[in-house]
Order: structure tokens, then C-alpha cells, then sequence
């Protein structure tokens, strides 16, 4: 593996964090009335909040001053009750934004892997998996607290500041404003803090998304790395991709804990500076000692809430290049997309038209070029040829994995472009040399290829491509749980499931690249009569390099230098003595 490919962070759109931000609060959009009601419970539990210093200067200053024994504890009683519904009702807002929040993730995510799903392949060819696994699992996670806390802080913590600045102001105006007056020196501290903040998160998330991307691939590939004997180098890969994002993240926290400081010190200074204008110039004495509880009291609702909002933010900032990288990927475009007033594309018989067909996957390398050839319903077409010659390209237009940049590929006579792509690819087979198993039953793989088969329609297509025997000598046949990619069965038998996948789904066009590459003879015994079957009565493409296997093909075109250069039966080729025969005899001169 290469940990300077994995080490290329992935490029993310330069937006503002303001335009990010009102993006992902839009989310709550939907939970309109749970946010009204909660926001009713914050208003309830702030007014308690602000009442409990009153009821600490009232007793001080009056019922403990007066010794009034039974005023006392009747206010003791009354202060009591209303801070158990505080409690109550703060564990009811808990409740409900937690379910909020993790809803809205479940949204999502959701509406991410949705969108990456409809994505084309020049996406998944140029991002590692894990990297892809971390927006839709690490970077959506971090959002959970920045959800929550959106409703649950700003809005309480803004009323509440509000509400005691006010009662600050009307008791004492003078030792309101002494409180304050660190105000414009948190002010700016948290600014400084800020600016240099966001970009060492963003640069943190990289080095995750980095860590992740190799330890995917390590995982898919031990055994490679097992039989070269290569688990020490790939630990120092490893080594090297962990020191850089511990590094990253001390690099990050050092800046970001600086928050808490700088609104700690502010608070200090608040306090002195109100104590020093009560006593040294106002003279405040011991008659006043409530008022002076009271102001305390104030000061510290005046900057817990002002500490709640700096670790909001704090939040915010840590988290938010996770929604960047979200929206990142939301906002990528699929290459392939139906065309505006896009029609369904009736049931096809099968017919194959390539109309001076030219297609590059980059500016540089011409794969197509000017290609033009027309095959007819049930015709079989093998496509032969050196690696890299294309072969595999004109199949992925047939299947409108990629757009041609010049010319026009038609089935039955319809441009593929103005058919819907499902309606399209729902009446085609395509069978890869890598032939992906999934967790789950033999069954269920099986019925992958048409989600309404039945039992019987999924044996039936098990045993015309003889697959039939060995499922059912495994432990519970049809109902075998399958591991991942299939472990435990051999390269052979995962092949026949994913013949049976194929044949379950019974395509009008068949399509299969390599798909018998890695299957030993006895096997392919086994299974050409299955694909003679799979093959009959349908237009196919088969590309293969096992020359054997394409000799009963209507016709075969031999590619190279993006150009069909040969065209005939297997007989008229080797007749020719041209490129087909050279590679016939090179490949059974040894035979």
C-alpha cells in the first residue's frame, strides 16, 4: 500500500463557517414543536435560576435579620419545591434534545449515504474507502453535541445573561457595571483564540480521516501483508500516521483550552473589581451583606452562562470541520445523472449500437477512439486484447457507468443518455472478476440480484450455473450465514453464488468482465455450461483473457490502441493469422 496516497488529504471547499453553520441548524427545522416545547422548559427553569438569589437576600437581610423563624422556613419550603421542578424539568429537556439530536444524525447520515450511493465511479476511484467511511461515521458523530447544545445552550444561556444583567443594572448600577468590566478583555482574548483555532481542527480531522483510510485498507489486505512478510513496515506506516494525528490534536487542544482560561480570568477579575468598588468606594457594611450575596451570586449566573457559550463555541469550532467535510461530499455532483424529461426504458430485446464512440478518462490518454459496431439481440461478443485496451471501458458504457465524450451508444435503438439509468441498468447483468460477497445467507445473496425472488426462483438459478451441489453440502444449505466477501469459500464457489446472483435477475443484456479468471479448471468445468445457459437468448459481452473460454462466441473483437482492429468468429480469427491468432497460439503454444 502507498501511505503517501493515503497522506493526500482530500481536498475540501473553501465556505464560511457562518454559511456552514446555518446549514446544519436547518436540520432542526423539522422538529419545530419540540423546540417550542423546550425552549417553554428552558424559559421556566431560567426564571427559577434567577429567582434563587432573591430568595438568598430575602432570607438573609430579612427573616434571618427580624428572626422570623416561620417566614424562613416557609421561603426554605417554597425554594425547595420550585428547584425540584427545575430538576425535573431539566432532566425532561435532556431527554428531548438527546432525542432530538441523535434523530437529526440519523438524518444525516442518511441523506449522505443516500447521496454517495448515486455517486459515480471517478468518485470511489479517487478516495480511499476509510476515508469515505469517516465522514459518514467519525464526522457525523461530531456533530451530536453542537446539535444539542445549539438549543439547549444559546438560547437559555442568552436569556439568562440578559435577565441578569438587567437585575444587575436595577439593583446597583455601579457594581453591575464594576462586574462587567473584564467584559472586553474576554471579548477579545476568545477572537485571537478563534482565528487560530479552526484551521488546526480542520487539519486534525485530515489526519483522522488519514488513520482511518489506512487501518480499512490494512485490515482488507493482511493476508497480502501476512504472505510478503511486510507486518513491519506496515506497522511503521502505521507508527507514522498515529504520531501525526496525536500531534495534530495536542497541536489543536493547546490553542482550544485557552478558552476556559481566558474566561476564568475574566470572571476573577470581575469579581475583585466588584468587591473592590462595594467596600473601598461604595462602602457597603454588614448591613448590606444580602445585597452583597446577591451581587455574588448574580456575577457567577452572569459568567457560568458566558463559560456554557465559550464551550458551545469551543465546540463548535472543533466540530464544524466535520460538517464541512459532510457537506463536502453532499455537495458533489454525480458525474452520470438523468437528463431533465428523462423517459423509462421499455422492456429491451437487446440490440447494441456504438456510433463513433471516443472516450478518455483524463484529458491525456485517449482509451476510445472513433469505435463503431452494431450487435444484435442474443448475439454473444467477446472482447479480447491486451490490458488497458479498453475492453472494459466500452462495457461500462453500455452500462452508463461513464458518458462518452464523443458519439452515441444506442440500445434497441435508444440513446442511453435519454433513458433513466435504473430503468436501464435493472435490465442488465454484470459480473466482475471481483465477485462481492456480502454478510448475510446464501440466500440472500443470491436473491441480491432480484430483491423479490423467491426460494424457488433463487434454486433454480443456483442450479443452472451448478451451483446447487456445494450449497447444499454446507452446514444449512441455502440458509449457510456467509462471512465477510464470502471467507471460508473458496475463489471458485463465491464465483458460482455470484453466477446464480446474475442469473437470478434474468438480464436482457449479460455482461461478464473476467468473471471466470480466477476459477481452476474443474470448476470451470462446472460453471461454462451454466454461463452456456446464462448466455442463451441474451445479448452478452464477455471480456476474457483465458482465451478458451470465448471460443463459442458469435464474434470476437480484438482491441488495442483504444480501436476494434479484428472482428470475426473464433474459426475466421485464427484463419486471418493476424492478432487473435498470435495471441491464441502464444497463450496454447505450451499446451
Amino acid at each position: 500500500m502507498s501511505i503517501n496516497a493515503i497522506k493526500d488529504d482530500e481536498h475540501i471547499s473553501s465556505v464560511s463557517k457562518k454559511t456552514t453553520m446555518i446549514r446544519l441548524f436547518r436540520y432542526l427545522l423539522a422538529y419545530k414543536v419540540t423546540i417550542v416545547f423546550v425552549i417553554l422548559i428552558m424559559l421556566v427553569t431560567v426564571a427559577i435560576s434567577i429567582i434563587n438569589p432573591l430568595l438568598i437576600e430575602r432570607a438573609v437581610d430579612i427573616h434571618i435579620a427580624e428572626k422570623d423563624i416561620e417566614g424562613l422556613l416557609i421561603l426554605i419550603g417554597f425554594a425547595v419545591g420550585i428547584n425540584i421542578v427545575f430538576i425535573l424539568l431539566i432532566k425532561l429537556r435532556m431527554f428531548l434534545m438527546a432525542k432530538m439530536s441523535n434523530d437529526v444524525l440519523l438524518r444525516i447520515r442518511q441523506e449522505l449515504y443516500t447521496h454517495i450511493q448515486g455517486l459515480s465511479f471517478d468518485f470511489f476511484d479517487s478516495r480511499p474507502t476509510g476515508k469515505i467511511l469517516a465522514r459518514i461515521i467519525g464526522d457525523v458523530n461530531s456533530l451530536r453535541d453542537v446539535l444539542s447544545d445549539s438549543v439547549t445552550t444559546l438560547i437559555p444561556d442568552f436569556v439568562t445573561i440578559s435577565a441578569v444583567v438587567i437585575i444587575m443594572l436595577l439593583k446597583n448600577w455601579r457594581l453591575a457595571l464594576a462586574s462587567l468590566v473584564s467584559l472586553p478583555l474576554m471579548l477579545s482574548g476568545l477572537w485571537f483564540i478563534e482565528t487560530r483555532s479552526h484551521q488546526r481542527w480542520r487539519i486534525h480531522r485530515k489526519k483522522s480521516s488519514n488513520l482511518n483510510a489506512f487501518i480499512h485498507e490494512d485490515l482488507s489486505g493482511m493476508r497480502v501483508i501476512q504472505s510478503f512478510t511486510a507486518e513491519k513496515e506496515a506497522e511503521e506506516d502505521f507508527e507514522q500516521l498515529v504520531k501525526e494525528h496525536r500531534d495534530s490534536f495536542i497541536h489543536a487542544i493547546l490553542i482550544n483550552d485557552a478558552f476556559f482560561s481566558v474566561v476564568d480570568m475574566s470572571w476573577g477579575i470581575g469579581i475583585i473589581v466588584m468587591y473592590l468598588v462595594a467596600i473601598k468606594i461604595m462602602g457597603i457594611g454588614v448591613d448590606n451583606v444580602g445585597t452583597l450575596l446577591s451581587f455574588g451570586i448574580y456575577i457567577g449566573m452572569f459568567w457560568r452562562p458566558i463559560m456554557n457559550l465559550s464551550n458551545f463555541y469551543n465546540k463548535l469550532i472543533t466540530n464544524i470541520s466535520g460538517a464541512e467535510r459532510i457537506f463536502d461530499i453532499l455537495d458533489t455532483k454525480p458525474e452520470i445523472t438523468d437528463a431533465p424529461g428523462v423517459r423509462e426504458m421499455p422492456v429491451i430485446k437487446g440490440e447494441v449500437v456504438f456510433d463513433r464512440v471516443s472516450f478518455s478518462y483524463d484529458k491525456d490518454t485517449q482509451v476510445l477512439n472513433d469505435v463503431s459496431f452494431v450487435v444484435k439481440p442474443g448475439e454473444t461478443i467477446a472482447l479480447v486484447g491486451p490490458t488497458g485496451a479498453g475492453k472494459t471501458t466500452i462495457v461500462n458504457l453500455i452500462s452508463r457507468f461513464y458518458d462518452v465524450q464523443q458519439g452515441n451508444v444506442y440500445i434497441d435503438g435508444h440513446n442511453v443518455k435519454e433513458v433513466s439509468i435504473e430503468s436501464l441498468r435493472k435490465q442488465m447483468g454484470i459480473m466482475t472478476q471481483d465477485n462481492f460477497l456480502f454478510s448475510g445467507t446464501v440466500k440472500d445473496n443470491i436473491r441480491y440480484g432480484k430483491l423479490d425472488a423467491t426460494d424457488e426462483e433463487i434454486i433454480a438459478a443456483a442450479k443452472a450455473v451448478n451451483a446447487h451441489d456445494f450449497i447444499m453440502k454446507l452446514e444449512k444449505g441455502y440458509d449457510t450465514e456467509l462471512r465477510e466477501r464470502g471467507a471460508g469459500l473458496s475463489i471458485g464457489q463465491r464465483q458460482l453464488l455470484a453466477f446464480a446472483r446474475t442469473m437470478v435477475s434474468m438480464p436482457k443484456i449479460l455482461i461478464l468482465d473476467e468473471a471466470t479468471s480466477s476459477i481452476d479448471t474443474h470448476t470451470e468445468i462446472l460453471v461454462q455450461k451454466g454461463i452456456e445457459a446464462l448466455l442463451r437468448g441474451r445479448t452478452s459481452f464477455v471480456i476474457a483473457h483465458r482465451l478458451s473460454t470465448i471460443n463459442k462466441a458469435d464474434r470476437i473483437f480484438v482491441i488495442d490502441d483504444g480501436k476494434i482492429l479484428e472482428e470475426g468468429s473464433h474459426k475466421e480469427l485464427l484463419d486471418k493469422n493476424g492478432l487473435y491468432y498470435n495471441l491464441y497460439m502464444a497463450q496454447f503454444k505450451n499446451i
